[in-house]
């Protein structure tokens, strides 16, 4: 079967990946001029940023791309643990590290915040582990026909409400933790989920299990070395790429409707295929290249999750011996952040900050004895009241001010900052790299489902349908898309 995938992120790389391995004949196009998508690299003077996700985690999900190809992982890509996974400050002035492996991360606990929170960790733990064995197979690597498919079987079903993961997140969490501190650093993940921890259901602390317990790693090279190492494992086994390709548009048999016959590019070239495969955001995609396709409700109507304020900075100098990879500054208003942010629609006035500092594992990512500074701020989406175009240069100087209280180096040589407009001309609906947020009818068989009755042999991937959001569900996705134009053959 000839299939077509259009893009190059992370999800139509595993795509191509799933695809290829079953002995499809598949073309990748991308309109930029490498791979990446959302996870590409921005070079500027000497200094180079992961310019969309930093934190990788679940790295076998790659290694299952590589293997669907008959190749061996490492021959492509070599990752690294990061420990401490992360650092943790709180407006109080303490600091937790979240360490790899759980004897050490219990150590911390102790040592921290007592010796009773240290075993409730190993409880903990205990569940996260059964709830992502329970989760993964059943309600995650699954495509879904029908909102009844996640009652069937029904043993999977009564086993998650068993385990509470219908249950708040936030009221999960403190049933094992006291210390607020702990509520933070095991609850902070909702927020990828487009959800405050105490509207998001238990079942979101699965993320909590991919990083906090699973573990978080560097892929050698930064974070673009992931795509990078896909797209050419996927070149050594026979796919074509065609970059600088943009699509103008999907074609179908009735126009806006009817099996797919295959694309056309913006310079008028119509590549034809038994399938495609669409990475771009799903609803721009619709609305770009599907006009007058129906798109799911859900999609037109529902809640898009926060987006953020991104800033990369290169710097003169190192960071302080204590800085590490990852680093999280929570603010003190926990419960007022999330309902300024989400409820009302503007920027949080104490905001939690993520703070990546790449170089210190991969110092090659700046010019001899500096560093790079990637510097996250959760931030309303488009939808929300905040005027950008006056916005922006206030957003910047006060990150500029929090990371020098902070005690980051702010000798700066480079800087790049993206806010939600610019989210929103990369292509990303409400302007925001997210998606949908992940209440329960915009979750699982009611997100916008992978395939449409009004396309046959249009399949899509990404955060936008199934799973959802993150770098380990996009590569979910990408499967799930593979398994879906493989049943068409």
């Amino acid at each position: 079967m000839r299939v077509v995938v259009v893009g190059a992120g992370l999800a139509g790389l595993s795509a191509a990946c799933h695809l290829r391995g079953a002995g499809h004949d598949v073309l990748v196009v991308e309109r930029d001029a490498g791979p990446g998508g959302r996870a590409h690299d921005l070079r500027l003077e000497g200094y180079r940023f992961d310019a969309g996700p930093t934190v990788f985690t679940m790295p076998e999900l790659v290694d299952d791309c590589f293997r669907a190809l008959g190749a061996e992982p490492r021959a492509y890509l070599e990752v690294r643990p990061v420990d401490p996974l992360y650092r943790t400050t709180f407006d109080d002035g303490s600091v937790l590290h979240v360490r790899a492996g759980r004897e050490a991360m219990a150590a911390e606990i102790a040592s921290v915040c007592g010796p009773a929170e240290a075993a409730a960790f190993h409880r903990f733990a205990d569940w996260l582990g059964e709830l992502y064995a329970l989760e993964m197979p059943n309600f995650i690597d699954r495509n879904f026909d029908s909102p009844l498919d996640l009652a069937w079987p029904l043993g999977p079903a009564l086993h998650l409400l068993r385990l509470g993961g219908l249950r708040k997140l936030s009221t999960k969490v403190a049933s094992y933790f006291a210390d607020e501190r702990l509520h933070k650093v095991f609850g902070f993940q909702s927020l990828y989920a487009g959800l405050a921890p105490y509207e998001a259901l238990a079942v979101y602390c699965i993320i909590t299990y991919m990083d906090s317990i699973a573990g978080v790693y560097h892929p050698v090279g930064g974070m673009q070395a992931v795509p990078a190492s896909m797209a050419r494992a996927l070149t050594d086994h026979g796919v074509e790429f065609r970059y600088d390709t943009p699509i103008d548009r999907i074609l179908l048999a009735e126009g806006t409707s009817g099996r797919v016959l295959g694309v056309r590019t913006d310079d008028g070239e119509v590549i034809g295929a038994d399938a495609v495969v669409c990475n771009p955001d799903l609803p721009v995609a619709y609305r770009t290249l599907l006009p007058g396709t129906p798109m799911p409700r859900v999609a037109r109507r529902g809640s898009y999750s926060p987006s953020c304020l991104l800033w990369h900075v290169g710097v003169k100098g190192r960071p302080a011996p204590e800085v590490a990879h990852h680093n999280i500054h929570f603010g003190g208003d926990w419960h007022g952040a999330f309902r300024a942010l989400l409820h009302d629609g503007v920027r949080m006035p104490d905001p939690s900050l993520l703070v990546s500092v790449p170089t210190v594992d991969e110092p090659g990512m700046a010019p001899d004895g500096d560093s790079v500074l990637y510097v996250l701020e959760p931030c309303p989406n488009l939808d929300g009241r905040v005027d950008w175009t006056r916005e922006r240069g206030r957003a910047r100087d006060s990150l500029a001010r929090r990371i020098e209280e902070l005690g980051y180096p702010t000798d700066i040589v480079v800087e790049h900052f993206v806010d939600p407009l610019d989210w929103e001309r990369q292509g990303m609906e409400r302007g925001t790299p997210f998606a949908l947020a992940h209440d329960f009818f915009q979750s699982g068989p009611f997100r916008p489902n992978n395939v449409t009755r009004h396309a046959p042999g249009l399949v899509f991937a990404g955060s936008g349908t199934v799973p959802g959001v993150g770098v380990p569900m996009v590569l979910v996705s990408g499967r799930l898309a593979a398994e879906r134009v493989s049943r068409l053959s």
